[in-house]
Protein backbone atom coordinates (compact mmCIF):
# COMPACT_ATOMS: atom_id res chain seq x y z
CA UNK A 1 0.00 0.00 0.00
CA UNK A 2 1.51 3.52 -0.40
CA UNK A 3 1.63 5.81 2.28
CA UNK A 4 2.59 9.61 2.57
CA UNK A 5 4.06 11.43 6.14
CA UNK A 6 3.87 14.66 6.86
CA UNK A 7 5.92 16.15 9.83
CA UNK A 8 6.14 18.73 11.95
CA UNK A 9 7.97 19.98 15.18
CA UNK A 10 11.29 18.85 16.23
CA UNK A 11 14.27 16.81 16.06
CA UNK A 12 12.59 14.23 18.10
CA UNK A 13 9.94 14.02 15.53
CA UNK A 14 11.68 13.81 12.39
CA UNK A 15 13.78 10.91 14.19
CA UNK A 16 10.28 9.04 15.10
CA UNK A 17 8.78 9.82 11.95
CA UNK A 18 11.83 8.17 10.13
CA UNK A 19 11.27 5.17 12.00
CA UNK A 20 7.76 5.35 11.09
CA UNK A 21 8.54 5.32 7.56
CA UNK A 22 11.08 2.43 8.47
CA UNK A 23 8.41 0.03 10.17
CA UNK A 24 6.15 0.65 6.95
CA UNK A 25 8.35 0.04 4.34
CA UNK A 26 9.80 -3.41 6.33
CA UNK A 27 5.88 -4.42 6.07
CA UNK A 28 5.86 -4.15 2.33
CA UNK A 29 4.09 -0.71 2.38
CA UNK A 30 5.55 2.12 -0.11
CA UNK A 31 6.47 6.03 0.73
CA UNK A 32 4.83 7.95 -2.22
CA UNK A 33 2.33 11.15 -2.25
CA UNK A 34 1.17 9.40 -5.23
CA UNK A 35 -1.44 7.22 -5.31
CA UNK A 36 -1.25 7.25 -1.03
CA UNK A 37 -4.20 5.39 0.48
CA UNK A 38 -2.64 6.53 4.13
CA UNK A 39 -1.26 10.25 5.11
CA UNK A 40 0.47 10.08 8.37
CA UNK A 41 0.63 13.76 9.81
CA UNK A 42 3.08 13.39 13.10
CA UNK A 43 2.29 16.36 15.05
CA UNK A 44 3.84 19.09 17.28
CA UNK A 45 2.34 20.81 19.96
CA UNK A 46 5.13 23.38 21.22
CA UNK A 47 3.04 26.84 20.86
CA UNK A 48 -0.49 27.68 20.14
CA UNK A 49 0.58 28.22 16.74
CA UNK A 50 2.18 24.23 15.84
CA UNK A 51 -1.62 23.26 17.10
CA UNK A 52 -2.84 25.35 13.88
CA UNK A 53 -0.36 24.02 11.48
CA UNK A 54 -1.44 20.84 13.18
CA UNK A 55 -4.53 21.29 11.94
CA UNK A 56 -3.93 22.89 8.87
CA UNK A 57 -2.31 19.95 7.75
CA UNK A 58 -4.65 17.17 8.20
CA UNK A 59 -7.02 19.62 6.75
CA UNK A 60 -4.63 19.61 3.42
CA UNK A 61 -4.07 16.26 3.37
CA UNK A 62 -7.70 15.69 3.42
CA UNK A 63 -7.97 17.86 0.68
CA UNK A 64 -5.14 16.25 -1.28
CA UNK A 65 -5.94 13.07 -0.59
CA UNK A 66 -9.98 12.76 -0.96
CA UNK A 67 -9.63 8.80 -0.76
CA UNK A 68 -7.33 8.45 1.73
CA UNK A 69 -7.53 7.73 5.77
CA UNK A 70 -5.50 9.86 7.71
CA UNK A 71 -3.63 9.07 10.89
CA UNK A 72 -2.84 11.94 13.14
CA UNK A 73 -0.23 11.07 15.89
CA UNK A 74 1.82 12.68 17.87
CA UNK A 75 1.97 15.54 20.57
CA UNK A 76 -0.81 17.21 19.41
CA UNK A 77 -2.53 14.41 18.69
CA UNK A 78 -2.30 13.11 22.14
CA UNK A 79 -4.01 16.21 23.92
CA UNK A 80 -6.59 17.11 21.31
CA UNK A 81 -7.91 13.89 19.85
CA UNK A 82 -11.52 14.70 19.98
CA UNK A 83 -10.74 17.99 17.63
CA UNK A 84 -8.74 16.03 15.37
CA UNK A 85 -11.51 13.49 15.01
CA UNK A 86 -14.31 15.98 14.65
CA UNK A 87 -12.20 17.26 11.35
CA UNK A 88 -13.57 14.39 9.19
CA UNK A 89 -14.75 11.20 9.46
CA UNK A 90 -11.19 9.86 7.35
CA UNK A 91 -9.05 10.83 10.48
CA UNK A 92 -7.56 8.20 12.93
CA UNK A 93 -6.00 9.34 15.95
CA UNK A 94 -3.23 7.37 17.19
CA UNK A 95 0.10 6.53 18.88
CA UNK A 96 3.24 6.04 16.85
CA UNK A 97 3.63 2.97 17.87
CA UNK A 98 -0.31 1.78 16.58
CA UNK A 99 0.61 3.85 12.98
CA UNK A 100 2.27 0.29 11.44
CA UNK A 101 -0.46 -2.08 12.46
CA UNK A 102 -3.35 0.39 11.31
CA UNK A 103 -1.72 1.06 7.62
CA UNK A 104 -2.01 -2.71 7.68
CA UNK A 105 -5.28 -3.25 8.46
CA UNK A 106 -6.02 -0.53 5.82
CA UNK A 107 -4.66 -1.86 3.16
CA UNK A 108 -5.60 -3.85 0.46
CA UNK A 109 -5.04 -7.63 0.13
CA UNK A 110 -1.15 -8.67 -0.20
CA UNK A 111 -0.43 -5.26 0.15
CA UNK A 112 0.74 -4.82 3.56
CA UNK A 113 2.42 -7.60 5.96
CA UNK A 114 5.06 -8.75 3.25
CA UNK A 115 7.88 -9.01 5.68
CA UNK A 116 8.30 -9.06 9.28
CA UNK A 117 8.86 -5.88 11.07
CA UNK A 118 12.77 -5.81 12.23
CA UNK A 119 14.09 -5.34 15.71
CA UNK A 120 15.56 -1.73 14.47
CA UNK A 121 14.27 -0.08 11.62
CA UNK A 122 16.35 1.13 9.10
CA UNK A 123 15.76 2.64 5.59
CA UNK A 124 18.56 1.13 3.62
CA UNK A 125 19.49 2.00 0.22
CA UNK A 126 21.88 4.59 -1.52
CA UNK A 127 19.39 7.51 -0.09
CA UNK A 128 20.20 6.42 3.58
CA UNK A 129 21.27 9.64 5.59
CA UNK A 130 25.17 10.12 6.20
CA UNK A 131 24.21 11.62 9.56
CA UNK A 132 20.96 10.07 11.73
CA UNK A 133 19.06 10.85 14.69
CA UNK A 134 18.78 8.24 17.65
CA UNK A 135 16.13 8.63 20.16
CA UNK A 136 17.79 7.47 23.27
CA UNK A 137 15.13 9.35 25.56
CA UNK A 138 11.32 10.34 25.70
CA UNK A 139 9.53 12.60 28.12
CA UNK A 140 9.82 15.26 31.00
CA UNK A 141 9.60 15.58 34.41
CA UNK A 142 10.10 19.35 34.08
CA UNK A 143 7.32 22.24 33.80
CA UNK A 144 8.42 25.69 32.27
CA UNK A 145 5.38 27.81 32.55
CA UNK A 146 5.21 28.34 28.62
CA UNK A 147 5.60 24.47 27.84
CA UNK A 148 2.97 21.76 27.24
CA UNK A 149 5.38 18.87 26.17
CA UNK A 150 5.76 17.60 29.27
CA UNK A 151 1.66 16.70 29.27
CA UNK A 152 1.98 15.34 25.95
CA UNK A 153 5.18 13.61 25.99
CA UNK A 154 4.88 12.39 29.69
CA UNK A 155 7.50 11.33 32.11
CA UNK A 156 11.23 11.54 31.36
CA UNK A 157 12.40 7.98 30.27
CA UNK A 158 15.33 6.50 29.02
CA UNK A 159 16.26 3.42 26.27
CA UNK A 160 18.09 0.87 27.64
CA UNK A 161 21.94 1.28 26.83
CA UNK A 162 21.85 -1.73 24.96
CA UNK A 163 19.10 -0.94 22.92
CA UNK A 164 21.16 2.67 22.24
CA UNK A 165 24.19 0.28 21.11
CA UNK A 166 21.87 -2.36 18.79
CA UNK A 167 20.57 0.75 17.28
CA UNK A 168 23.50 2.95 16.69
CA UNK A 169 25.15 -0.57 15.43
CA UNK A 170 22.12 -1.07 12.93
CA UNK A 171 22.31 2.51 11.94
CA UNK A 172 25.95 2.82 10.95
CA UNK A 173 25.49 -0.57 9.29
CA UNK A 174 23.04 1.69 7.40
CA UNK A 175 25.22 4.04 6.40
CA UNK A 176 25.56 6.76 8.74
CA UNK A 177 28.61 8.06 10.11
CA UNK A 178 27.14 10.52 12.25
CA UNK A 179 24.73 9.59 14.83
CA UNK A 180 23.18 12.43 16.61
CA UNK A 181 21.64 11.56 19.81
CA UNK A 182 17.97 12.92 20.75
CA UNK A 183 15.70 13.29 23.37
CA UNK A 184 12.96 15.51 24.86
CA UNK A 185 14.92 16.04 27.83
CA UNK A 186 18.09 14.46 27.04
CA UNK A 187 19.95 15.03 29.88
CA UNK A 188 18.11 13.25 32.14
CA UNK A 189 19.07 9.96 30.43
CA UNK A 190 20.12 7.25 32.79
CA UNK A 191 20.27 3.93 32.04
CA UNK A 192 22.06 0.66 33.23
CA UNK A 193 24.17 3.47 35.20
CA UNK A 194 25.40 5.08 32.49
CA UNK A 195 24.45 8.76 31.96
CA UNK A 196 24.16 10.84 28.94
CA UNK A 197 27.93 11.34 28.95
CA UNK A 198 28.22 7.23 29.42
CA UNK A 199 26.21 7.09 26.35
CA UNK A 200 27.86 9.28 23.70
CA UNK A 201 30.83 7.07 24.89
CA UNK A 202 29.48 4.09 24.72
CA UNK A 203 28.56 4.54 21.08
CA UNK A 204 31.74 6.18 20.15
CA UNK A 205 34.00 3.18 21.50
CA UNK A 206 31.25 0.42 20.02
CA UNK A 207 31.12 2.19 16.49
CA UNK A 208 35.30 3.30 15.75
CA UNK A 209 35.23 5.95 12.38
CA UNK A 210 31.53 7.02 13.37
CA UNK A 211 31.30 10.25 14.80
CA UNK A 212 28.56 11.26 17.51
CA UNK A 213 26.76 14.49 18.18
CA UNK A 214 24.81 15.58 21.12
CA UNK A 215 21.27 17.44 20.46
CA UNK A 216 19.86 19.93 23.25
CA UNK A 217 20.95 19.60 26.56
CA UNK A 218 19.23 21.56 29.19
CA UNK A 219 21.98 23.68 31.12
CA UNK A 220 21.96 21.82 34.90
CA UNK A 221 22.31 18.95 32.73
CA UNK A 222 25.86 19.96 31.54
CA UNK A 223 27.86 18.06 33.88
CA UNK A 224 32.27 17.79 34.51
CA UNK A 225 31.59 14.05 32.94
CA UNK A 226 29.36 15.56 29.84
CA UNK A 227 32.69 18.47 29.65
CA UNK A 228 35.37 15.82 30.01
CA UNK A 229 33.57 13.10 26.83
CA UNK A 230 33.76 16.53 24.70
CA UNK A 231 36.94 17.58 25.68
CA UNK A 232 39.27 14.49 25.26
CA UNK A 233 37.37 12.92 22.77
CA UNK A 234 39.26 14.15 19.88
CA UNK A 235 36.07 14.98 17.61
CA UNK A 236 34.71 11.80 17.63
CA UNK A 237 32.12 13.46 19.78
CA UNK A 238 31.73 16.84 18.22
CA UNK A 239 32.61 19.64 19.90
CA UNK A 240 29.29 20.95 19.87
CA UNK A 241 26.43 21.49 21.80
CA UNK A 242 22.81 23.16 21.64
CA UNK A 243 22.43 24.71 25.24
CA UNK A 244 18.80 26.51 25.41
CA UNK A 245 18.89 29.95 27.35
CA UNK A 246 15.60 31.23 26.52
CA UNK A 247 16.08 34.11 28.45
CA UNK A 248 19.03 36.45 29.92
CA UNK A 249 16.81 37.98 32.49
CA UNK A 250 17.02 36.19 35.95
CA UNK A 251 13.51 37.72 36.33
CA UNK A 252 12.46 36.40 33.30
CA UNK A 253 13.67 32.98 33.62
CA UNK A 254 11.86 32.68 36.98
CA UNK A 255 8.56 33.61 35.50
CA UNK A 256 9.73 31.03 32.73
CA UNK A 257 10.21 28.40 35.79
CA UNK A 258 13.86 27.64 34.11
CA UNK A 259 15.67 26.10 37.14
CA UNK A 260 19.10 28.79 36.47
CA UNK A 261 19.78 32.21 36.95
CA UNK A 262 21.59 34.14 34.20
CA UNK A 263 24.58 34.30 36.22
CA UNK A 264 24.41 30.87 36.67
CA UNK A 265 24.10 29.92 32.83
CA UNK A 266 26.87 32.00 31.87
CA UNK A 267 29.08 30.50 35.13
CA UNK A 268 28.41 26.86 32.97
CA UNK A 269 28.86 28.47 29.45
CA UNK A 270 32.13 29.91 30.76
CA UNK A 271 33.22 26.22 32.41
CA UNK A 272 32.21 25.00 29.03
CA UNK A 273 34.52 27.40 26.75
CA UNK A 274 37.29 26.38 29.29
CA UNK A 275 37.23 22.98 29.77
CA UNK A 276 36.09 22.21 25.85
CA UNK A 277 38.84 24.59 23.68
CA UNK A 278 36.93 24.95 20.32
CA UNK A 279 33.81 24.38 21.54
CA UNK A 280 30.56 25.77 19.62
CA UNK A 281 27.83 26.57 21.28
CA UNK A 282 23.85 26.92 19.86
CA UNK A 283 20.82 28.25 21.72
CA UNK A 284 17.06 28.80 21.82
CA UNK A 285 15.75 32.20 23.23
CA UNK A 286 11.99 33.15 23.27
CA UNK A 287 11.26 37.07 22.61
CA UNK A 288 7.94 38.45 24.04
CA UNK A 289 7.60 36.54 27.09
CA UNK A 290 4.84 37.47 29.57
CA UNK A 291 5.67 40.73 31.52
CA UNK A 292 9.12 40.69 29.81
CA UNK A 293 10.40 44.64 29.51
CA UNK A 294 12.78 46.41 27.52
CA UNK A 295 15.46 45.93 30.03
CA UNK A 296 14.62 42.01 30.02
CA UNK A 297 15.37 42.24 26.23
CA UNK A 298 18.29 44.35 26.38
CA UNK A 299 19.56 41.40 29.33
CA UNK A 300 19.15 38.69 26.85
CA UNK A 301 20.92 41.08 23.96
CA UNK A 302 23.75 41.16 26.39
CA UNK A 303 23.82 37.24 27.60
CA UNK A 304 23.78 36.51 23.83
CA UNK A 305 26.86 38.37 23.14
CA UNK A 306 28.76 37.38 26.17
CA UNK A 307 27.66 33.84 25.10
CA UNK A 308 29.13 33.92 21.88
CA UNK A 309 27.02 32.16 20.33
CA UNK A 310 27.42 30.29 16.79
CA UNK A 311 23.37 30.08 16.33
CA UNK A 312 20.83 31.58 17.76
CA UNK A 313 17.10 29.92 17.27
CA UNK A 314 14.41 32.81 17.72
CA UNK A 315 11.20 32.17 18.85
CA UNK A 316 8.34 34.45 19.02
CA UNK A 317 6.26 33.68 22.39
CA UNK A 318 3.26 32.10 21.43
CA UNK A 319 0.52 31.71 24.08
CA UNK A 320 0.00 27.79 24.46
CA UNK A 321 -3.75 27.43 26.26
CA UNK A 322 -3.14 24.95 29.32
CA UNK A 323 0.20 26.51 30.34
CA UNK A 324 0.14 29.21 33.54
CA UNK A 325 2.05 31.70 30.68
CA UNK A 326 -1.19 31.88 28.95
CA UNK A 327 -3.30 32.70 31.32
CA UNK A 328 -1.39 36.07 32.39
CA UNK A 329 -2.70 39.52 31.74
CA UNK A 330 0.33 41.09 31.28
CA UNK A 331 0.92 39.60 27.52
CA UNK A 332 3.30 41.52 25.37
CA UNK A 333 1.51 43.18 22.56
CA UNK A 334 2.27 41.68 18.85
CA UNK A 335 4.48 43.99 17.36
CA UNK A 336 6.56 44.70 20.30
CA UNK A 337 7.34 40.89 19.94
CA UNK A 338 8.38 41.32 16.01
CA UNK A 339 10.29 44.30 16.89
CA UNK A 340 12.63 42.24 19.41
CA UNK A 341 12.64 39.29 17.63
CA UNK A 342 14.10 41.26 14.49
CA UNK A 343 16.80 42.82 16.75
CA UNK A 344 17.36 39.65 17.97
CA UNK A 345 17.94 38.04 14.47
CA UNK A 346 20.41 40.20 13.52
CA UNK A 347 22.37 39.93 16.56
CA UNK A 348 22.14 36.22 16.09
CA UNK A 349 23.25 36.94 12.18
CA UNK A 350 26.00 38.96 13.67
CA UNK A 351 27.26 36.71 16.27
CA UNK A 352 27.58 33.61 13.90
CA UNK A 353 29.45 35.71 11.53
CA UNK A 354 32.07 36.60 14.01
CA UNK A 355 31.82 32.84 15.22
CA UNK A 356 32.54 31.41 11.47
CA UNK A 357 35.57 34.36 11.41
CA UNK A 358 37.49 33.08 14.58
CA UNK A 359 37.62 29.70 13.27
CA UNK A 360 38.92 30.64 9.90
CA UNK A 361 42.64 28.93 9.50
CA UNK A 362 41.44 26.00 12.04
CA UNK A 363 41.06 22.06 11.03
CA UNK A 364 38.07 20.06 11.48
CA UNK A 365 36.59 16.91 10.72
CA UNK A 366 34.07 17.36 8.16
CA UNK A 367 31.28 14.71 7.10
CA UNK A 368 30.69 15.08 3.66
CA UNK A 369 26.25 14.90 3.08
CA UNK A 370 26.35 15.19 -0.62
CA UNK A 371 28.67 15.26 -3.50
CA UNK A 372 29.22 19.20 -2.81
CA UNK A 373 28.46 19.89 1.26
CA UNK A 374 29.54 18.59 4.58
CA UNK A 375 29.49 19.53 7.83
CA UNK A 376 32.03 20.59 10.26
CA UNK A 377 32.35 18.93 13.76
CA UNK A 378 31.18 22.87 15.16
CA UNK A 379 28.33 22.34 12.85
CA UNK A 380 28.75 24.47 10.17
CA UNK A 381 27.67 23.81 6.69
CA UNK A 382 31.40 23.34 4.38
CA UNK A 383 31.61 23.63 0.59
CA UNK A 384 33.90 20.46 -0.47
CA UNK A 385 33.49 20.45 -4.00
CA UNK A 386 33.51 16.75 -4.62
CA UNK A 387 37.00 16.65 -3.18
CA UNK A 388 35.81 12.90 -0.97
CA UNK A 389 32.70 10.73 -1.57
CA UNK A 390 29.63 11.01 0.27
CA UNK A 391 29.76 9.79 3.67
CA UNK A 392 33.44 10.19 4.58
CA UNK A 393 34.84 11.56 7.40
CA UNK A 394 38.04 13.56 6.72
CA UNK A 395 40.02 16.57 8.27
CA UNK A 396 39.48 19.84 6.47
CA UNK A 397 41.25 23.41 6.79
CA UNK A 398 38.38 25.80 6.89
CA UNK A 399 39.41 28.80 5.06
CA UNK A 400 36.43 31.91 3.80
CA UNK A 401 33.00 31.94 5.26
CA UNK A 402 30.84 32.81 2.61
CA UNK A 403 27.94 35.30 2.67
CA UNK A 404 25.89 32.05 1.42
CA UNK A 405 26.74 30.82 5.05
CA UNK A 406 29.00 27.93 4.32
CA UNK A 407 32.79 28.02 4.82
CA UNK A 408 34.98 27.66 1.25
CA UNK A 409 38.10 25.53 1.40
Amino acid sequence: MRFALVNLGCKVNRVESDTIVAQLESRGHTLSDEGARAIVVNTCTVTGEADKKARKAVRRALKDHPDARVLVTGCAAALHADDFEAIDDRVIVCGKAAVADICDELAPEGEGAACPNPVVPVRFGEEFPTRAGLKIQDGCDNACTYCIVHVARGKARSLPLSQVLVQARALADAGAREIVLTGINLGSYRSEGATLAGAALAVRDALPGVRVRISSVEPRDVTPELSRALATSDGWICRHLHLPLQAGSTRVLADMDRPYTAKEYQDIVDSLYRDVPGLSLSTDIIVGFPGETEQDFQDTLDMARACRFSKIHVFRYSKRAGTPAAARLDQIPADVIADRAHRLSALARELRQEAARSREGSLERVLVESEGRGTSESYFPVEVNGIAPRGSLIDLQLKTFTEEGAFRL
